[in-house]
């Protein structure tokens, strides 16, 4: 356990990990109170989907930090490998919070003002999460291997 606080990588992914659990409950208290007042019994699409998503990167993020952790490059290198990734899974949270919030859309590419942009946002989210996770995944590969 203190291989986790002796790396900045992994202290700030698990920082994140914290903020993104956290987010998660209380979206979770959000989609409640959003099921308690609809006729349906149901919450929006995207209340729904922010209280998953941020449930999912919480855990996300702490596999981020045990990777870092565990890995054969330096500190400075995981950590740039993790904060890409941390950043996006912390904009799609918001992203998706904001979309609940409005609840006008249950696809918000369908929906978008403009497509282009959000195709190149996605595209540069998958470079940036499978990227900075790859680095994690070869430096725990030798680490281990070595």
């Amino acid at each position: 356990m203190e291989e986790l606080l002796n790396h900045t990588a992994a202290r700030i992914a698990l920082s994140a990990s914290g903020i993104f659990f956290m987010i998660g409950l209380l979206t979770g208290l959000w989609k409640y109170i959003c099921m308690r007042r609809s006729e349906k019994l149901e919450a929006p699409y995207y209340v729904n989907t922010a209280h998953r998503a941020a449930l999912m990167y919480a855990f996300s993020a702490q596999l981020l930090a045990v990777f870092a952790a565990l890995s054969a490059f330096s500190d400075t290198v995981n950590t740039l490998a993790v904060i890409p990734p941390l950043l996006f899974f912390a904009i799609a949270i918001g992203h998706y919070i904001n979309l609940g919030l409005t609840t006008l859309s249950n696809n918000s590419i369908r929906d978008s003002l403009d497509r282009n942009k959000d195709y190149t946002i996605l595209n540069v989210l998958s470079v940036a999460e499978i990227g900075g996770f790859s680095v994690l995944l070869v430096g725990f590969f030798l680490r281990l291997w070595a």
